[in-house]
């Protein structure tokens, strides 16, 4: 993906230095779970898997051996930052409820059109996601239509990703979910909607072709 352009894809990061508010979950109160948001558990080998599905894409990516072992020292953290994006995700989509915020298929496709073409086909779009955000081909959808759902529910706020309105919507939204984390995996920060000890706890920003600004619609 072209650096130069506006078009570019903006790391919106949350600082994640303070303490957290709320203590993770062990395996005697939810056995098998690596998280359990809003009732609902992701287990282990739901997170696995989708680690798993990394890997092999990682690994289809790149052909050489000594490569792909960078690879893996790059990301040796990719297990607990999937978790991260798996709960952050529900909590934007809990956010973006609550706001009334709604996003069609359509959006989805046409946001994946924009940067398919900004990104030089969908194999530029889908290595670009991949390396940079650890999202696997396979749920590249998914990722997109919730990066809309952020926007939209900054868009409502009038505000946008980075200001402390959005941040305060998330953390309404982690606190009526309840969320708890298998300490194993860190634990998690209501007032800061991210993985206390997460290195990247983001939301991504996608700009539009046209001009840079923040697509909302």
């Amino acid at each position: 993906m072209h650096r130069r352009r506006r078009t570019a894809l903006v790391l919106t990061a949350a600082i994640a230095a303070a303490a957290p508010l709320l203590t993770a979950c062990g395996h005697d109160a939810h056995p098998g779970a690596a998280a359990v948001v809003g009732g609902q558990r992701i287990t282990v080998a739901q997170l696995q898997n989708r680690v798993d599905e990394v890997r092999e894409a990682q690994r289809a990516a790149v052909s050489d051996p000594a490569q792909y072992q960078q690879v893996l020292a790059e990301t040796s953290s990719l297990t607990r930052d999937t978790l991260h994006n798996m709960v952050l995700d529900r909590v934007i989509h809990r956010a973006a409820r609550d706001e009334g915020v709604t996003v069609t298929r359509k959006d989805t496709q046409q946001l994946r059109a924009s940067l398919e073409q900004q990104a030089g086909g969908a194999k530029g779009l889908r290595n670009a996601w991949l390396q940079k955000y650890g999202i696997a081909p396979a749920h590249l959808d998914d990722n997109l239509r919730l990066q809309l759902e952020a926007q939209k529910v900054a868009a409502r706020l009038g505000t946008d990703t980075s200001q402390p309105a959005f941040w305060k919507a998330l953390s309404r939204a982690s606190e009526e979910l309840h969320i708890d984390i298998n300490p194993r995996y860190g634990t998690w920060d209501v007032q800061k909607s991210g993985r206390a000890d997460a290195r990247t706890p983001w939301v991504r920003e996608v700009t539009a072709a046209s001009g840079g600004a923040p697509v909302t619609a």
